[in-house]
């Protein structure tokens, strides 16, 4: 028995837990109340991607794609991986293994599967012949990649080939916002081949329209209703038709088709059937493709001087590769030569180190072992130095654009060539190659030089032969007898790259130009006697420089005059006002220069100058079709290319 002490004690305590389990309530609802009081903003999270990658000999190219892959400014964890290889020839295998082991925990999934037995297919003639079992095998894993992404509810399927470079990080963000169903980031090549049709004849074969350059060379921006997109295809599976589409030509409705066994055409005809657009847009450079090889082409061959033109175009556009620390021992350095010449000099100045770093990066490329030559720069240059120099100036000189002497830049270039030729007959040099730093090297370079240098050889009696120029005659120019590379060079500026003969670098010489100075690109002309200055040209008694150039040319400046970026380090620079003694005044006169005015203080904004690609006849871009026998697309399907 209790007490009633005890008892009330008891009923107390009761009371006081339930108090305080009353006020903990009061506190949680309290709190709660003002957490729902809070403005919180929501975020929705990023549209769910599978990325479908096929793979067969891409050792060469996929140390570049998943590089720039993986640098996609897209979260890894709303992104899968499909990845899928057989019948390899090279390390592709382990190369992917080796990515995906670093990576793998970063994405949301990845389903990698391959064979690891070596070699072709049994009735593949090479491993670049497409034949009906190749292609069979393609649609059944392209369509398997498709299943794949409808079945884990992913948002977007990215069909992506592994000779694709991604170099515009924002790619993946930017098709998803146009809220097309089926788009494709237009991809450049070394040529005209891209990844989209604009035209398709009556049995689904490639047609040619004019469309098709316009939207290739950007003359029209935006996204454009095509009837084939490949290679880079990104397709909205929250579209309910897209549920229609297929790789399959029995999936197709019945009676409708009669094309090839081709998964791509077929691809696009399910889109067509079902009332999908397909879209191809170029609003942005998203990136790169390579060209596929043709029957009886190999990797060692072509493909890796295809790589290599594409490698040059991004280093050209963004002066750097991305090559992840453990891809990059996948890839071999290229071996270094001087192309047959006895040397090979690039001019730079010292203060330009962005170019010196950028042209490295292209003689890696290239396999090229060059010098740099020191500029010498006009910004050093004064009245005094180039008077003490015993430099004189061309009577009457004026520059044929602004009506104005010489700038001290043209000064420093003239005498960096100048320079270059001296050290020629010093060291004895019988052949070589002058680059200046800001050059883009055209696709194919290596081979389409040693052709030239091949033909001048066999035929003899040259001097100088032009790399790189701006020619500024319209009418044809005369080709070498027996070559198929070398046409008579006519007026022509720029000194972008020669070849030029020990014999040649003499005659130049012994006219003693320092004496008479003039900007090196009339000097040339002079020389080879083709300029249309006969008062100019009278100055020089020998001009007998036979002088040559590569056709079609095989560099090309990296910017024209108004592009994004271009410099001018002879145009933009400090003049001379011509009072200096010229040589007809008295040796060591103490002549004064004005060199207190700038290029553009006093020339109209519209006035030309000599990097204006308008002064060039039908002057080539960089999409221009510029490659050894390359057309636009293949006609026949035997001939189009993919991945396995």
């Amino acid at each position: 028995m209790c007490s009633l002490l005890g008892c009330s004690a008891s009923a107390s305590a009761t009371r006081r837990v339930k108090m305080t389990t009353m006020m903990l309530l009061l506190v949680l609802l309290t709190t709660t109340i003002v957490r729902c009081d809070q403005q919180i903003e929501l975020t929705e999270q990023l549209p769910t991607v599978m990325v479908a990658v096929l793979v067969r000999n891409k050792a060469h190219t996929l140390p570049y794609f998943f590089s720039y892959l993986e640098d996609l400014d897209y979260p890894k964890d709303r992104m899968s991986l499909w990845i899928r290889s057989d019948h390899n020839e090279d390390r592709s295998i382990e190369i992917t293994k080796a990515w995906l082991k670093r990576t793998s925990a970063l994405y949301h999934s990845v389903n990698f599967k391959y064979r690891s037995e070596q070699g072709k297919r049994e009735s593949e003639k090479t491993s670049s012949h497409w034949n009906e079992e190749r292609f069979s095998d393609v649609i059944r894993l392209k369509q398997e990649a498709l299943q794949t992404a409808r079945t884990m509810w992913a948002d977007f399927i990215f069909f992506l080939d592994a000779d694709v470079f991604l170099t515009n990080s924002n790619t993946l963000r930017k098709l998803i916002d146009r809220k097309l169903p089926i788009v494709a980031p237009m991809l450049v090549s070394d040529g005209l081949y891209s990844n989209f049709w604009c035209g398709m004849t009556s049995d689904y074969y490639y047609q040619r329209t004019d469309d098709y350059k316009k939207i290739l060379n950007y003359d029209q921006v935006g996204q454009w209703p095509v009837p084939m997109v490949h290679t880079a295809v990104l397709v909205s599976l929250k579209i309910a038709q897209t549920r229609q589409l297929t790789f399959e030509r029995k999936n197709l409705p019945a009676g409708r088709y009669d094309g090839p066994v081709d998964d791509i055409i077929i691809f696009a005809m399910s889109a067509n059937y079902s009332g999908i657009p397909m879209h191809v847009c170029n609003e942005l450079l998203y990136g790169y493709i390579m060209v596929p090889l043709e029957a009886g082409e190999t990797v060692p061959g072509k493909d890796l001087e295809q790589l290599t033109n594409v490698l040059s175009y991004i280093v050209n556009e963004y002066g750097e590769l991305k090559l992840k620390q453990d891809l990059s021992r996948f890839v071999s350095d290229a071996p270094k030569d001087k192309l047959s010449l006895s040397h090979i000099y690039m001019i730079n100045l010292e203060r330009r180190s962005e170019r010196r770093t950028k042209m490295r990066k292209h003689f890696d490329l290239l396999g090229l072992d060059v010098e740099h030559f020191p500029a010498v720069d006009g910004k050093q240059l004064s009245d005094k130095k180039v008077h003490d120099m015993g430099i004189r100036f061309l009577p009457g000189y004026a520059d044929p654009f602004h009506k104005r002497p010489m700038t001290m830049g043209e000064i420093g270039c003239f005498l960096s060539h100048h320079s270059i030729w001296e050290r020629m007959v010093r060291l004895n040099q019988q052949e070589v190659l002058v680059l200046e730093d800001d050059i883009r090297f055209e696709p194919f370079f290596r081979r389409r030089a040693y052709g030239v240098l091949a033909d001048a050889r066999r035929i003899g009696g040259w001097d100088l032969i032009y790399f790189g120029r701006k020619r500024l005659q319209e009418e044809d120019e005369k080709w070498i007898d027996g070559s198929e590379y070398l046409v008579k060079a006519g007026y022509s500026y720029w000194t972008l790259g020669y070849v030029i003969s020990l014999e040649g670098a003499k005659k130049l010489l012994r006219e003693q130009p320092l004496g008479k100075l003039l900007p090196v690109d009339e000097y040339l002309p002079i020389m080879f006697d083709n300029h249309p200055n006969d008062s100019w040209a009278s100055h020089f008694r020998d001009r007998t420089l036979n002088a040559w150039s590569a056709a079609p040319l095989l560099l090309y400046p990296t910017h024209y005059t108004g592009d994004e970026g271009y410099i001018s380090d002879t145009e933009d620079s400090l003049r001379i006002d011509g009072t200096l003694p010229t040589i007809g005044g008295s040796k060591g006169g103490a002549g004064t220069v004005n060199n207190d005015t700038r290029d553009g203080a006093q020339v109209p904004a519209s006035e030309p100058k000599k990097g204006d690609k308008e002064q060039l006849p039908n002057s080539p871009t960089l999409l221009a079709e510029s490659g050894i026998e390359q057309g636009e697309h293949d006609l026949e399907t035997k001939n189009r290319r993919s991945e396995l």
